[in-house]
């Protein structure tokens, strides 16, 4: 049981200028097939009609755009019209309060939704053709918990966040939290896959689940030099974009280093989407305490990131 929301009154149907982005990126999807992988959430035919998965789908994808808390969105949606018509509700409709956005992301989590409504984005995007498939960036990058920071020796079921876990970055120095793996289409820089794991995973673990098997070449930097990988590729006919690192039993020739500079400039581009990630989606430190939620998170910040991409490429 839905609730029917959307129906414009007669002031909202005045306003017939566009209201930007948001209007933009609503006509780029097609929402009813998006819906389609929701079917399962909030479908029972009796009950008190709530609000359908379409909208609450929208209202999550504002607080990625936006970085708003639940509370947050809330007060947003009570406010701008732009956010109501994009989330498929008129002036008159009520809005979601923050415990429905809060059920609404769990039952996700539980149905395992989130990795399918990413795929479906990405598909109509391919379908569109900007999705290139000449080859796929992968790379990882840190992210901090939303927890305190354990107490050395302190036991895991004590913790905060019992899924974030330590690593020590050479370059950032010990960090508690976790990692982000992404699939980055080259020319287009849109994700085509993320994968979110406890910091202390090797970037080379998850690295096999990222290579999408359509793409001509798979770059990636040093990190994942390994024999195990480049066999895997050459087995599916994928070209090797690796890097070459310098191992005291196998040292770097004058090839290897001329490999490298050509491989860089273009492996490079995928730190674009790290840097896009933190400095504008404020991707610095997860938003909740455990792997499936923020897992949830990261999923729903590559499909904000490749609407927007999107827009940028048809323009």
């Amino acid at each position: 049981m839905h609730k029917q929301t959307g129906q414009m009154s007669f002031v909202e149907g005045l306003l017939t200028q566009r209201l930007g982005a948001l209007d933009e990126v609503l006509g780029l999807v097609d929402w009813v097939a998006v819906a389609g992988i929701l079917k399962s959430v909030h479908g029972s035919r009796v009950g008190r009609p709530g609000y359908g998965p379409s909208v609450l789908l929208r209202c999550i994808l504002l607080q990625a755009w936006y970085e708003l808390s639940d509370p947050g969105l809330e007060e947003a949606l009570a406010d701008r019209l732009s956010f109501r018509r994009f989330v498929g509700l008129s002036l008159s409709d009520a809005v979601p309060d923050h415990s429905t956005l809060s059920r609404f992301r769990k039952l996700l989590c539980e149905q395992g939704l989130c990795e399918p409504i990413l795929s479906e984005v990405n598909r109509q995007l391919e379908l569109r053709g900007l999705v290139l498939k000449r080859g796929t960036l992968i790379d990882a990058s840190l992210i901090q918990a939303n927890a305190r920071k354990p107490a050395t020796g302190e036991d895991k079921v004590t913790r905060s966040d019992q899924d974030a876990a330590w690593h020590n970055s050479a370059r950032k120095g010990p960090v508690y939290g976790y990692k982000a793996h992404v699939a980055v289409d080259e020319g287009s820089g849109l994700v085509r896959q993320a994968i979110l794991t406890p910091a202390n995973v090797s970037d080379k673990t998850p690295a096999l689940n990222l290579v999408q098997g359509d793409e001509a070449t798979v770059y990636a930097d040093k990190g994942y030099d390994s024999g195990w990988i480049r066999s895997r590729l050459a087995q599916r006919g994928i070209a090797d974009g690796i890097m070459k690192a310098n191992f005291v039993k196998r040292r770097l020739t004058e090839a290897d280093k001329q490999r490298n500079r050509e491989i860089s400039p273009i492996r490079a581009s995928v730190e674009r989407t790290f840097a896009t990630l933190k400095q504008w989606y404020g991707y610095h430190k997860v938003r909740y305490r455990s792997l499936i939620r923020n897992n949830l998170q990261l999923q729903f910040l590559c499909i904000a990131m490749n609407l927007r991409r999107a827009l940028v490429i048809m323009a």
